[in-house]
């Protein structure tokens, strides 16, 4: 069985373990539909930047 050589420093090993991070998703609080929204998206009720650009029809 191999077996590493030397002995790698505290530094090398956590560059290697910095990048097996969690990432959480951009989400803000929009005070206009008081909820939160993902970042750079349409929210459900078709409002994006305060503005409604999604009108939905009434049936």
């Amino acid at each position: 069985m191999a077996t590493p050589a030397r002995r790698q420093s505290k530094s090398r090993k956590r560059k290697r373990r910095a990048t097996q991070k969690l990432m959480l998703p951009a989400i803000h609080w929009d005070n206009q539909l008081q909820e939160y929204v993902l970042s750079h998206h349409v929210s459900l009720s078709g409002y994006y930047h305060g503005k409604q650009v999604i009108h939905k029809s009434l049936k």
